[in-house]
């Protein structure tokens, strides 16, 4: 007997193979119409209703070689949960990025409503030059 995934899990596996495919359509097509999509690698973080996403998701597949996802864990309740990635992409030219995230996401009828990308790494401005600059300091100190 084959276990039936439950409808977010199915959808953020869904949304993952279209975005490494690089099909656009295929990803928009698992969010509804006024999701929500926050991710700070974009040049609009946060993206409301399907035309922001697809402009966003637009420019995100438009630079993108071969991207790439490896889930760690997934936490679900059925509807909800988070999901634990290795991210590593690879953009057109031939740069490479890798990173850890998070994404946080809720479904409703088997669609997104939400998805926010967390990522471990200190925020731009201020907020992130101070904690570069204490965690230097606390090397110098030994402290680190």
């Amino acid at each position: 007997m084959t276990e039936e995934k439950q409808p977010g899990m199915a959808v953020v596996e869904q949304l993952m193979d279209a975005f490494m495919a690089l099909d656009l359509e295929a990803a928009l097509g698992c969010f509804t119409d006024d999701a929500v999509v926050y991710d700070p690698h974009y040049p609009v973080p946060r993206m409301e209703g399907k035309e922001a996403i697809r402009q966003g998701f637009a420019w995100g597949i438009g630079n993108m070689e071969k991207p790439g996802f490896t889930v760690r864990h997934l936490w679900t309740d059925g509807e909800s949960g988070a999901v634990e990635v290795d991210t590593n992409h690879v953009f057109k030219g031939g740069m490479t990025l890798e990173f850890e995230q998070v994404f946080v996401f809720e479904t409703k009828d088997g669609k997104l409503t939400r998805l926010q990308s967390y990522v471990p790494y200190a925020p731009g401005g201020i907020g992130g030059f101070m904690a570069k600059a204490t965690r230097w300091s606390w090397k110098l100190k030994g402290k680190a």
